[in-house]
């Protein structure tokens, strides 16, 4: 039995009408490297079935604390139905890809069945060319993007041969706890909370600024400034950077605002070599370039729709926090980052270089935060209350002046091929989730086996013409190869 984390819950509190709270990935498979030549449900069912122990979250299910009184625990789930989890279903004639990603916007659209484990998966036939897709979607509660990519790596292999698994200990039915015992558990904690809380308040208000939104407020930097001084004089903590803290206007746009419950998807890729020849070109990072053709795409877009801010548009930048011993631990281990993109700039040289020069700065500014800030902060509020004010907060900003217009993500992965019962991986288009405060559009980047595979999510009813922006990344790196030449020769 594990508790969720007051991070972890804020994932199953966002959801709503219009939000959903997994994450996942599509896989492109090759079934011609498997034996037989073919990829069938069965062929998944029996992979996932011996590798159960390796990927655990895939056995929890929630376990409730009478009346919300605490964060509820994983335990596992001693009805679990493999084969409800895992489904078939085929594309009609064509199977290209806009069909396949209109599927999957349906699938993802679709709120997972608390009731049971937190996931499902889909093995998908029906593509052109014969290959097939297995589209896997786990709740954001359970995993974040490197847990997420643990999981998928244990149901993945080096060859179309997959590799020996030592069997699992024999599993054994476990008693969850009664509802007397998680109550008196869930009081024990309320008691306890005033005091946890108060010995956190010197090491969290120094950033209580950072926390999306929460500057626009009156008085909150104010606030944070005294809590920075307060900090230093009880030394718990190095207060924080006060060399350039920007002020962030986010502008309006058409992405942003209340999101409906419908979603589109797009996906597609780029050889990974010609994004490191670009960073080698102007002295930049990788993400330094995702986030440029990201600026440069959404440039092209909002002025297509006549709506292109003076001001740069915010990104959320999620981050990884996970140490070594937290490597394979499920759950979340994240923080997060706002930074400018500058999609007010027309010439791409200057927005490449204002691109770097912000992402620089904003590492530089959210350093001093503890690596637990976001689940310090999301820990304030005693767990009864926590649901409530989750989903007031999104109401509230839903109806308010937006706190970032989009978020961007770009997570590491593997570089050389990977195999799911024997099927060759083609590639792995991640597929996150929106809400209301984060913007109607998620870019997420996975790097794998020489390529950079961008998964983009949308509302529906926000950016229909989603598939557009995939155009556009292609035209914008195609842009900047150009800038690159002419850098050479002029050199």
């Amino acid at each position: 039995m594990r508790q969720l984390t007051a991070l972890d819950v804020q994932f199953l509190n966002a959801e709503s009408r219009t939000t959903t709270g997994h994450v996942g990935g599509l896989s492109i498979l090759d079934p011609s490297t498997a034996p037989g030549g073919t990829l069938t449900v069965d062929d998944i069912r029996e992979l996932i079935g011996q590798r159960l122990h390796l990927a655990k979250p895939l056995r929890w299910r929630l376990l409730q604390v009478p009346l919300g009184l605490d964060h509820p625990y994983w335990i596992d789930d001693n009805e679990f139905d493999l084969e409800f989890h895992v489904r078939e279903i085929a594309l009609p004639a064509p199977g290209d890809e806009k069909q396949l990603a209109e599927q999957i916007a349906r699938l993802t659209a679709r709120p997972l069945d608390r009731g049971r484990p937190l996931w499902e998966a889909y093995v998908i036939h029906g593509l052109q060319g014969g290959n097939v897709a297995v589209y896997t979607k786990v709740h954001h509660a359970a995993i974040d993007g490197v847990s997420g990519a643990e999981l998928l790596g244990a149901l993945m292999d080096l060859s179309a041969e997959p590799r020996t698994i030592e069997p699992p200990e024999r599993w054994l039915a476990t008693k969850p706890p009664s509802q007397l015992e998680l109550l008196a558990g869930g009081l024990k904690r309320i008691a306890l909370h005033p005091i946890k809380t108060a010995m956190q308040l010197p090491k969290l208000l120094p950033h209580v600024d950072e926390v999306p939104g929460a500057a626009r407020l009156p008085g909150v930097d104010l606030l944070a400034r005294a809590g920075s001084a307060l900090s230093k004089v009880t030394k718990q903590g190095p207060g924080r950077h006060e060399a350039d803290r920007p002020k962030l206007p986010v502008p309006e746009t058409p992405i942003n605002g209340p999101i409906s419950p419908h979603r589109r998807f797009a996906y597609g890729s780029m050889p990974l070599a010609d994004v490191k020849a670009l960073k080698k070109a102007f002295g930049v990072t990788v993400n330094d370039v995702v986030m440029t053709l990201c600026a440069t795409a959404m440039r092209r877009w909002l002025l297509d729709h006549d709506a292109l801010p003076l001001d740069p548009l915010v990104t959320l930048v999620p981050l990884s926090v996970r140490t070594p011993e937290q490597a394979k631990s499920a759950g979340n281990q994240i923080s997060m980052m706002l930074a400018p993109l500058p999609t007010n700039i027309d010439d791409p040289a200057e927005r490449l270089a204002e691109v770097t020069k912000a992402m620089a700065a904003a590492k530089q500014r959210y350093q001093p935060l503890p690596a637990s800030w976001l689940v310090d902060f999301s820990a304030v509020l005693p767990s009864a209350l926590g649901g409530l004010s989750a989903r007031a907060a999104m109401r509230y900003l839903a109806a308010t002046s937006p706190v970032v217009n989009l978020v961007v993500s770009n997570v590491p992965g593997a570089q050389f091929p990977l195999y799911q019962a024997g099927a060759r991986l083609l590639g792995h288009y991640p597929v996150s989730a929106i809400t209301d405060a984060s913007g109607g559009l998620n870019i997420t980047v996975m790097s794998y086996n020489g390529n950079l595979d961008f998964g983009l999510v949308a509302c529906r009813e926000l950016m229909p013409d989603l598939w557009n922006l995939i155009d556009y990344l292609h035209e914008a790196m195609e842009e900047l190869t150009k800038l690159a030449a002419a850098q050479n020769q002029e050199a």
